[in-house]
């Protein structure tokens, strides 16, 4: 499993909020919901995505804009058009004086609006994701970013097509269906924006290495193996020495550096999600006794599995 995988295959979508939003100006609508992660693309006409701390920024047909909570944000026919509906976490839908419009808004099969002939279109999915694994990928996003249509493959508007689709459909197993279709929406629009914008993280660039590349490949699919420099240098045919040099170079961490936290990420997903023993995690992210795992993970997060695994938070974290 490489990190992009991980933030679906730690926490995948499962049962994510879906729907597809069909409005006439004007209208505006203010986001609440606290939600870690966000997806808006946008079918017919033009919205305007407001973030709090930052300039308007247009979304045009053929858009897909990602959010990456749990900041509040607009999106509206016009900047200037106050918000009319806010939503709340839950999928709580009230106007800004506290009235439930859920049923007056409902438009049918995972449909939402205040028109159902309006002229713009959105499809909006959402991620409830939480995990070491997700939060390395989360933590390398903006606020929010728009990928252009101009920028999108033929397959990633195509999925958008097919989500459209889906999402008004009603049919036995549509939810997992559904959730499929928004985790390669994700995938397809974070690769493409990796690929345009400049901005990918460190470990996503060193994928297209013809030495660290495979190196990583290595740590991420296999972890639990008792890797070290000189091993994992000779499976890709360098020398010592040239393997760690490079590796810093690129990842700005050595390589065992790098494998002890991925270990410790992966190790974070299986105590938060799964009922494995402390034991049996260890194992699986090549440590040789939950003792051993126990004692890394609390140097590194500042609790221990079994705090961790209860929920309770990090010292100096929110509450």
């Amino acid at each position: 499993m490489d990190a992009l995988a991980g933030v679906l295959t730690g926490p995948r979508a499962r049962g994510a909020f879906l729907l597809r939003a069909v409005m006439s100006p004007p209208w505006s609508v203010r986001v609440r919901d606290e939600a870690p992660l966000s997806l808006v693309a946008m079918v017919r006409e033009q919205a305007w995505l407001v973030p709090d701390d930052a300039d308007p920024v247009p979304v045009r047909p053929g858009d897909v804009a990602i959010l990456r909570g749990p900041a509040p944000y607009t999106f509206a026919d016009d900047p200037t058009t106050a918000p009319q509906v806010v939503i709340h976490p839950g999928g709580r839908c009230r106007t800004p004086d506290g009235r439930d419009v859920a049923q007056e808004m409902d438009l049918g099969v995972r449909t939402w609006g205040n028109d159902p002939n309006g002229p713009v279109v959105m499809l909006i999915g959402t991620y409830q994701l939480h995990g070491e694994v997700s939060r390395r990928l989360l933590d390398v996003l903006p606020g929010h970013l728009v990928l252009s249509g101009e920028d999108a493959p033929d397959r990633l508007r195509a999925l958008v097509t097919l989500l459209g689709d889906e999402v008004v459909t009603d049919e036995p197993g549509q939810e997992v269906v559904l959730d499929r279709l928004l985790d390669l929406l994700l995938v397809a629009v974070l690769r493409t924006w990796f690929a345009h914008s400049g901005r990918a993280p460190a470990w996503y660039r060193a994928y297209s290495d013809p030495v660290i590349g495979p190196a990583v490949r290595m740590l991420h699919h296999h972890p639990a193996r008792p890797w070290t420099v000189a091993s994992l240098a000779a499976q890709v045919g360098v020398s010592r020495a040239s393997l760690a040099r490079r590796f810093t170079e690129l990842l700005g961490e050595p390589p065992m550096s790098f494998l002890t936290r991925w270990r410790l990420d992966l190790a974070a997903d299986l105590l938060r999600d799964g009922d494995l023993t402390l034991d049996a995690v260890a194992r699986r992210v090549g440590y040789g006794s939950g003792f051993a795992l126990s004692a890394a993970f609390k140097r590194v997060h500042g609790v221990s599995p079994q705090q961790y695994r209860a929920g309770r938070p990090r010292p100096g974290a929110a509450a």
